[in-house]
């Protein structure tokens, strides 16, 4: 039976779990007090991070999910997004809006990857 792997856990969550060669992240969110393009930076940023953590990185995207308080800083958001994500390797997409878990939250990015 293949391993499961938790890494970054919590009493309530793993920030990222490995498992029969994909990696599937929690969401990542920014800062509060952050605008929406520097909360998508800094979630971004944290995306990397754990990706590097579990031996993978973002050009192995298979999907995101991004979720976003107001779909209207939509264009914000992107422009971070088509400067991070790696052009011949963006992944499945999908973008919505949601209440997200506290008003200071803007966004909030989910990701599953593929280890090498």
């Amino acid at each position: 039976m293949p391993a499961i792997t938790r890494l970054d856990s919590g009493p309530r969550m793993s920030q990222a779990v490995i498992h029969n060669g994909i990696v599937y992240l929690a969401g990542q969110v920014g800062n509060p007090g952050e605008d929406v393009a520097q909360q998508t930076r800094t979630a971004l940023s944290e995306v990397d991070r754990l990706l590097a953590l579990a031996g993978t990185d973002k050009t192995r995207i298979l999907s995101a999910q991004v979720w976003l308080a107001d779909v209207t800083t939509v264009a914000q958001m992107n422009a971070v997004w088509d400067a991070w994500v790696p052009q011949g390797h963006t992944p499945a997409r999908a973008t919505g809006e949601s209440k997200l878990v506290a008003p200071d939250y803007l966004v909030e990015v989910i990701v599953t990857a593929a280890l090498p």
